[in-house]
């Protein structure tokens, strides 16, 4: 029964019309319409979530408007990697001020830790650190990276290759905070939380990690709900900017999503993404959607973190998806379902 009330609230999404609203100021309107959103279809994409995936909140915005949503979209928990994207919305205002210079290289910054950093690996810059591609194969201290697939320590050039490693989005947070002489946590309230009305945001929960035997350097993790996750994503739709107010440079979100690795090599330096229907590149740490032959993944980009979170970005349908698992519940998502769940709240919308 339960299943049949949550089912027939879904349906209602696409019953009648209301106002068109293109943010959600205070709260997220629904789109009863939902004009070209297949109806059965969505039945289908919700047995799916229900039976195939352990999502705990998911959304799907078009115009601003919720036309899709599952689960508990208040609830505060864990985005894993979802958290690095954010950081590089954060970057943008001191890198285009001058506070912080993406050409420093971590030895001028003083960068050393636990192992010791070698000679080739010092020259690596920060824009090495936020494109994955530093060259650095120190240990991390705390999980979720793949230094399983790294070449010998020292044996390639920083800017050279491509690996995802939480080394340097671990570093890339300390240099954040070094050069701004701000704490991550507060950046985010100030430039994201407060300016775009999260409704769920708890400073308190926000709290650093990590495993100092190992590396020096903290991660950063961070605790959103689905819903003001969807805020991130509209925010990054939008170019940077909220209603009226420029939050962030439209200048700094191209360069986020700017190729900085093809798909091509990040399948071939970690074969985690080969074979999964979807091709991955790579910008200032959002993912990027390429070779989709499916013109509704034209310019889509992407947060996405470990046991299933995703802030996706779909500017040729004006669509965010939001998605979640709640890592209290010890519950993954393989990686193919995560991708597959992107996928299938795409396949959804059919145009006229």
């Amino acid at each position: 029964m339960r299943h049949l009330i949550l089912l027939t609230a879904l349906l209602g999404l696409f019953s009648a019309h209301v106002n068109a609203q293109e943010f959600p100021i205070p709260a997220w309107e629904r789109d009863t319409v939902a004009a070209g959103w297949d109806r059965q279809g969505a039945r289908e994409y919700f047995q799916f979530i229900r039976d195939s995936s352990v999502v705990t909140g998911l959304m799907v915005v078009q115009h601003g408007k919720v036309v899709f949503q599952y689960g508990d979209l208040q609830e505060n928990s864990y985005i894993a990697s979802c958290r690095k994207s954010v950081l590089a919305m954060l970057y943008g205002e001191y890198v285009e001020n001058g506070t912080i210079d993406l050409d420093q290289t971590i030895e001028a910054l003083g960068i050393d830790d636990v192992k010791g950093i070698l000679p080739i690996e010092k020259q690596a810059t920060v824009q090495d650190l936020i494109s994955a591609r530093s060259g650095v194969y120190h240990p991390e201290g705390y999980p979720g990276g793949m230094q399983e697939y790294a070449p010998e320590r020292g044996s390639v050039k920083p800017g050279e290759y491509w690996l995802y490693s939480n080394w340097d989005f671990n570093v890339a947070g300390y240099v954040f905070e070094q050069q701004t002489g701000q704490n991550i946590y507060d950046e985010v309230q100030r430039q994201l939380a407060l300016p775009l009305g999260m409704q769920d945001w708890d400073r308190s929960l926000q709290q650093k990690q990590g495993d100092t035997t190992l590396s020096r350097y903290l991660a950063y993790p961070m605790w959103f709900s689905t819903r003001d996750m969807a805020r991130i994503g509209l925010l990054m739709l939008h170019k940077g900017k909220w209603q009226d107010q420029r939050l962030i440079s439209e200048a700094w979100v191209q360069e986020m999503i700017t190729q900085r690795t093809p798909y091509k090599e990040v399948n071939r330096n970690v074969p985690n993404f080969r074979d999964t229907g979807v091709n991955l590149g790579y910008g200032y740490m959002w993912w990027l959607f390429e070779d989709m032959n499916d013109p509704r993944f034209e310019g889509a980009y992407a947060a996405m973190g470990a046991m299933g979170q995703a802030i996706a970005v779909f500017p040729a349908i004006d669509a965010v998806v939001t998605y979640k698992t709640k890592a209290a519940y010890r519950r993954v998502n393989s990686g193919q379902t995560r991708l597959d769940l992107l996928k299938k709240a795409v396949a959804l919308y059919t145009p006229e």
